[in-house]
This record gives structure tokens, C-alpha cells and sequence, in this order.
């Protein structure tokens, strides 16, 4: 059994002992939280000896996915690191992959990227004699990816409350394209597999005996449907690790939604939080001047990095 408290500090090594419950691991910058997820994945399969494919990690791209899976490959041997990793929308596309009949979806279903996306939504606009300069392609485009994230269309409802103008009309459109020639984009992986979830408590309740540990990276930068996917696995008492920065949240514009992280411990019963503060990227005037810029921050859980570094 590997001792890890050798190779972590105080704070991220309570972050990789803690097992059972809810964890929310607040981690500043440069304080290490790729190697909490890591360390913390390589203690539950050595240590604790979870089977791989009862760990879920989440993250927001594929190369911090890919990185993640070289790190955890140098803690775990080969044959037990089949652990279910990458991004929200990989994890979904997977899970479809094996149960997408159950909301209509065809075997084989293809998946529409942006150009081809932009293509038919033009296609759309034309047929319906749509002027294009005033009312552009992409706009629609847009607008639908919006919509797409948001319980609304989870529910299965249209866009009624977007008064742009046919919305509606060209939405419509755009679904049954999809669904004639079998194809989901982007935006569907999310939606339609927490659709499947809600219709099948069967299928829901074999995910959640699966996925017995949940860790995800960069939460502060979660929407509302990527939330709704995890609380739905997870439950409100379930092995769920979230590791972000409160101070670090800056895709509002995409739909992350702070209150997700700042709200942790009220959603999950029993949540314990660890914060991590010990950087080792910047010299200490750098974290003073950061931190007393930091502190007018309304919107925070409260946290002051300290240097690893001397000055200089």
C-alpha cells in the first residue's frame, strides 16, 4: 500500500484520504488540484481497492482528460486503470452509445459537428424565405445551442419563450432533419442522456451502483444540466468529489453557473471541504497582491494562498 502522505502536502492528502461523503475541495491556483484528482484516483484503486470501472472522472476538455489518464497510468498498474474518464460530453456520448434506443435514438446515430450544424440551420433559413442579413444563420445556431442547455429542452419543451423571429418554426425544423437522417449534435450528448435517466430509474439506478466514486475537475465551471447529470448519479449523499476555484470562474458567458460550487454543501448533505492554499507557481509579492485584489470578491467561499517559493 502506497503512502501517499510522502508525496502530498497536509491539505491535499486530507483531500486524497477522504473517502465516504460529499467533498468539495476548493483549490487555488497553482496549489495542485490535477494531482488531488490523480492521487486520489490511485489511493481508491491501490488502497482502498475499488475496482476501476467504479470510478468516474470528469473534466472539461479532452487534453486535461488525456493528461490526467498519463498521470494515473504512473500510480496504477495498466491492467486496473479502465477507469470511465473524460469530458461531460465523451461520458454521455459513451453512455448513449450503449442505451440511446431508450429516447429514440438509432443505432449508429451520427453526430453533427459545427460545419455541418451551420450548414443545415442555413439550409433551414433559405427554405423558409428567412432574410439572412437581417436574421444571420449562425444567430439561430446560437441560439438553439443556448436552448439545448437548459432543463427546458431536457423536459422536451420548445423554445417558446425566445421571440426571435421563427424560432420556433426553424427549431422544429432543425429536430426533425436530426431525427430523420439519425443525428444528435453537441448539445443533445448532455440532455438526452439525463432524459434517459429521468424515463428509465432501471438504467439510473445501474449508472449509480456503477459510478461509486464521482470526481470532477474545474467545477466551478459547470452549468445547470452538467450539475443536473452529476446530481443525478451522484445523489445527495453519494462518493461525490468536486474540485474547483471559486475565484477562478469565468465562463458566465457559456452558462457556468458560480452558485454550483458555492452552493455544494447545501445541495450535498455532510459535505466536507478542504481548501487548497499552498501555490507553487508564484513568489509571495505576486499572492499578496492577488489576494488583497481577491478579497473584494462578493461571490466567494474566502480562501488566501501562501507561496511555496521564497522571493525573488
Amino acid at each position: 500500500m502506497p503512502d501517499y502522505s510522502k508525496e502530498l502536502n497536509r491539505e491535499q492528502f486530507e483531500a486524497v484520504s477522504t473517502i465516504d461523503g460529499p467533498l468539495l475541495v476548493l483549490a487555488g491556483a497553482g496549489t495542485g488540484k490535477t494531482r488531488v484528482i490523480t492521487y486520489r484516483i490511485a489511493h481508491l484503486i491501490n488502497n482502498i481497492g475499488v475496482p476501476a470501472q467504479n470510478i468516474l472522472a470528469v473534466t472539461f476538455t479532452n487534453k486535461a482528460a488525456g493528461e490526467m489518464k498519463e498521470r494515473i497510468l504512473k500510480l496504477v498498474p495498466r491492467q486496473q486503470a479502465d477507469i470511465w474518464i473524460g469530458t461531460f460530453h465523451s461520458i454521455c456520448l459513451r453512455l448513449l452509445r450503449r442505451d440511446g434506443h431508450l429516447v429514440g435514438l438509432g443505432n449508429g446515430f451520427g453526430i453533427l459537428d459545427q460545419d455541418d450544424r451551420l450548414a443545415v440551420v442555413r439550409d433551414i433559413v433559405k427554405s423558409f424565405n428567412i432574410d439572412i442579413k437581417k436574421y444571420p444563420p449562425k444567430q439561430y445556431m446560437w441560439r438553439i445551442s443556448n436552448y439545448k442547455n437548459t432543463r427546458a429542452y431536457v423536459d422536451e419543451l420548445v423554445p417558446g419563450s425566445d421571440d426571435f423571429h421563427m424560432m420556433t418554426e426553424v427549431f422544429g425544423e432543425y429536430q426533425r432533419r436530426l431525427k430523420e437522417q439519425n443525428f444528435i449534435d453537441f448539445d443533445d450528448m448532455l440532455a438526452l442522456t439525463i432524459r434517459m435517466f429521468r424515463q428509465n430509474a432501471d438504467v439510473t439506478q445501474y449508472y449509480r451502483q456503477m459510478f461509486q466514486y464521482i470526481l470532477v475537475d474545474e467545477y466551478q465551471d459547470t452549468n445547470d444540466i452538467q450539475f443536473l447529470f452529476l446530481k443525478i448519479l451522484a445523489t445527495e449523499t453519494g462518493n461525490i468529489c468536486v474540485v474547483g476555484d471559486d475565484d477562478q470562474s469565468i465562463y458566465g458567458w457559456r452558462g457556468a453557473d458560480i452558485r454550483n460550487i458555492l452552493e455544494f454543501d447545501t445541495v450535498y448533505q455532510g459535505t466536507k471541504t478542504v481548501r487548497l492554499v499552498e501555490n507553487y507557481r508564484s513568489r509571495p509579492v505576486i499572492l499578496q497582491t492577488a489576494n488583497s485584489l481577491i478579497n473584494n470578491n462578493r461571490m466567494r467561499k474566502g480562501k488566501n494562498l501562501v507561496a511555496f517559493r521564497e522571493e525573488g
